[in-house]
């Protein structure tokens, strides 16, 4: 049977070439997968009944990498490169391949954007954690880590919040291990509101020790450690109608939707506001002593 201390870790590798293309610090994606890699062997080796799910962000698509659950010869591999690193290699190569032909037929529709498909790999994750919750009452103790790099896309802020409720109401924590250079807003809410830990590294040269001491530990150990705490979080959220962040702007009272500048009108659920509400209550009342 399964235990608190037995875990089931999505991982969701950010493989955005714009980011580690251009990225100043001084990882770049090759040291940084082989530090995650080891990691993974960490989290295999610490308990043989632990399962991980490995799934790649990138700048178009996003996919399945990896699932300790369909096949484990593949941990169990012998040589100089454990049978796990080579085939998370291997998948990790294939998909660079398909994310950058993707982004080549799409190239002259829409603008190349720094961030990477982040809604998409956690609703991903949150897929897979639910066939996993239906599987039958014994299951290991889901969580997700995002190792991510690119900066937060205002275009998927909906989506992203969406993901993060639901990974909420689910009980799911979202941890973050960010190496950009500066902070995510969208990782560090999602961190807070589902209870995860958010952590940017100062020195990526050790990124193994980062994620071996913080984000290895079990759900159960967590209460027994005082793990870190970011010092702040960014609560910012984007507007609807340009997907920019903001500080101040105006939320529909229906639907709850974000606008940096007054409207008639919501664009998304088409309730009137202000003037334009306060002139067609008069237009009714009009209307009905005329009848």
């Amino acid at each position: 049977s399964f235990s608190d201390d037995v875990s089931l870790l999505v991982v969701l590798i950010d493989t955005n070439p714009f980011f580690w293309s251009t990225s100043s610090s001084s990882l770049n994606f090759h040291q940084f997968v082989s530090h995650v890699l080891v990691f993974l062997d960490l989290i295999v080796r610490l308990s043989q009944l632990n399962q991980i799910v490995v799934i790649a962000t990138g700048h178009n698509t996003c996919d399945y990498i990896y699932d300790s659950s369909l096949d484990t010869d593949q941990v169990t591999g012998e040589g100089e490169l454990p049978a796990l690193y080579s085939f998370v290699l291997q998948r990790l190569e294939e998909f660079v391949n398909k994310d950058e032909k993707l982004g080549a037929k799409q190239e002259g529709l829409s603008e190349k954007r720094a961030s990477s498909l982040l809604s998409g790999s956690l609703s991903m994750a949150l897929c897979y954690i639910q066939r996993v919750f239906r599987s039958g009452p014994l299951h290991p103790q889901p969580r997700i880590l995002c190792l991510q790099g690119s900066p937060d896309g205002s275009e998927q802020y909906v989506s992203i919040m969406n993901a993060i409720f639901s990974a909420q109401r689910s009980m799911v924590p979202i941890d973050c291990c960010y190496v950009g250079s500066h902070n995510s807003a969208f990782l560090q809410q999602a961190s807070y509101i589902t209870g995860g830990v958010y952590v940017k590294p100062q020195h990526l040269e050790g990124l193994y020790q980062y994620l071996a001491t913080v984000f290895a530990v079990d759900l159960h150990s967590r209460s027994f450690l005082q793990l870190p705490r970011p010092a702040g979080v960014d609560f910012r959220a984007s507007c609807f109608c340009h997907k920019t962040t903001i500080d101040m702007g105006y939320v529909c009272s229906v639907c709850l939707s974000i606008f940096c500048k007054h409207h008639d009108k919501c664009s998304t659920c088409g309730s009137v506001f202000g003037k334009a509400q306060l002139d067609a209550a008069s237009d009714r009342k009009r209307k009905a002593s005329e009848s």
